[in-house]
C-alpha cells in the first residue's frame, strides 16, 4: 500500500508539473492571438488578458490527453533512470501491478475532468464568446428553449423576433411560426402567424399566414387580413442559423441530455452532441489508455540510445490513437457510426492493444 501511495504520488507530481507547464504556455500563445485579433476593436488590454483566460480553459481541456501521455513518460523515465523500477521488480512486485495506481490516479483525473472541469469549461466559452461577439458587434440569432426555437432578425429600421414550434435540420424551414416586428423605439408594429416559413434569398416565404398591424389604434383584429402566400424580408442566412447553436463544449455534461431532448423536438439533428456526451463519458477510460501506451514504452529499464526511440513511439502511437479518436467522433457526427462505438471503440482498443503489450513484455 505504501509503494502504490508513492507511485499515486509521484504520477500526481509529475501530471501537475506538465499541466502547469502548459498553460502558462497556453497563455502567452492565446493573448498573442486575442491581441491579433482584436486589434482593430476598442478593446483594451485587460479585456484581451480577460479574454484569454476565459479561452484557455477550453484549450487545455482539450489537451489532456497529451498532457497525459507526456506526464507518463516522464514518471516512467525517471523511475527508470533511479532504478526504482529494478527496485520495484526485484522485491516481487510486478510492472503491471506497479501501474495500477498511476492509472488509478488518470481515471480519477479524467472523473474529476468530466465532473468539474467540464462545467467550468462550458461556462468561460460561452463567456468569451458572449464577450467576443460584444466587441464586434455580433450576437446570436438563436435561441433553443422549451416552449420552441426563437430567431432574431433586423437591422437599423426594425427588430423582428421569431418564434417556431419545430424547424428543419438547418432552421430554414419553420413550422407553427410567429413574426413580431419591432420599431427602432421598441413598439410592435406587426405581428405574423403563419403554418410554414421556408428562409429563401433575403426574404422568408410564409404559407397560410395572418398578418396584424399593430401601429394603428384600432383593435388588430379588425384590421387583421390573410394571405396564401406572405414575404418578409430577412437579414438572416442559413450559416447565422447553424452557427447560432455553438459548440458541444459550451453546453455542461450534466445540462446536455436535455438540450438533446429539445434539439430533437425541435426537429434538429442531435447527432453531434450525442457523441460529444458519449466522449466526455469516455474521457476517464481515454486518458487510462494513454497511461497505459506511455507505460507500455518507458515501464522498463533503458539502456543506451533506446530511450528517445523508446519516447518517440510512445508519442507516435498517443498521437495515433488522438487521430482515430478524433475521426471515429467525425464519423459518429455524420451518421456512419453509432455514438456509443464512435465514442468507447477506440480507448477500449487502445488499452487492449498496450495491454497486451505489457503482458508480452513482462511474460514474455
Amino acid at each position: 500500500m505504501i509503494l502504490h501511495r508513492y507511485f499515486a504520488l509521484r504520477f500526481l507530481k509529475s501530471f501537475a508539473g506538465v499541466f502547469g507547464v502548459f498553460f502558462l504556455i497556453m497563455v502567452f500563445l492565446d493573448l498573442v492571438e486575442q491581441l491579433r485579433r482584436f486589434s482593430g476593436t476598442d478593446a483594451t488590454f485587460s479585456d484581451i488578458l480577460g479574454l484569454t483566460m476565459l479561452n484557455v480553459p477550453e484549450g487545455i481541456y482539450r489537451i489532456l490527453p497529451l498532457i497525459m501521455i507526456i506526464a507518463t513518460i516522464a514518471l516512467f523515465l525517471s523511475l527508470s533512470r533511479s532504478s526504482e523500477m529494478v527496485v520495484t521488480r526485484a522485491a516481487g512486485r510486478s510492472a503491471v501491478r506497479a501501474l495500477m495506481s498511476p492509472l488509478t490516479v488518470a481515471f480519477l483525473i479524467g472523473v474529476l475532468g468530466v465532473g468539474m472541469l467540464n462545467p467550468i469549461v462550458a461556462a468561460t466559452s460561452r463567456e468569451f464568446e458572449a464577450r467576443s461577439n460584444s466587441f464586434k458587434g455580433e450576437d446570436r440569432v438563436l435561441t433553443l428553449g422549451s416552449t420552441g426555437l426563437w430567431l432574431r432578425q433586423g437591422d437599423a429600421n426594425s427588430q423582428t423576433v421569431i418564434r417556431a414550434e419545430a424547424a428543419n435540420l438547418d432552421g430554414t424551414e419553420l413550422r407553427n411560426v410567429t413574426f413580431l416586428t419591432f420599431a427602432p423605439s421598441g413598439l410592435p408594429v406587426q405581428r405574423i402567424a403563419a403554418q410554414d416559413a421556408q428562409l429563401q434569398d433575403g426574404h422568408w416565404v410564409m404559407q397560410d399566414a395572418k398578418i396584424w398591424p399593430l401601429s394603428k389604434d384600432r383593435t388588430p383584429e379588425a384590421d387583421a387580413t390573410f394571405a396564401a402566400s406572405y414575404d418578409l424580408p430577412s437579414t438572416l442566412t442559413a450559416d447565422q442559423i447553424r452557427n447560432s447553436f455553438g459548440t458541444p463544449s459550451s453546453i455542461p455534461i450534466y445540462d446536455l441530455p436535455a438540450f438533446i431532448d429539445r434539439l430533437e423536438a425541435a426537429g434538429f439533428s442531435a447527432q453531434r452532441h450525442q457523441v460529444w456526451f458519449q466522449m466526455e463519458l469516455a474521457m476517464p477510460v481515454f486518458l487510462v489508455a494513454m497511461v497505459m501506451i506511455g507505460a507500455s514504452f518507458t515501464l522498463r529499464h533503458q539502456r543506451g540510445g533506446r530511450t528517445g526511440l523508446m519516447v518517440l513511439l510512445a508519442i507516435l502511437l498517443s498521437f495515433g490513437t488522438y487521430f482515430i479518436r478524433n475521426f471515429a467522433a467525425i464519423l459518429g457526427e455524420n451518421g456512419q457510426l453509432p455514438a456509443e462505438l464512435a465514442a468507447w471503440a477506440p480507448p477500449i482498443a487502445a488499452i487492449g492493444m498496450a495491454m497486451g503489450f505489457l503482458l508480452h513484455k513482462e511474460d514474455g
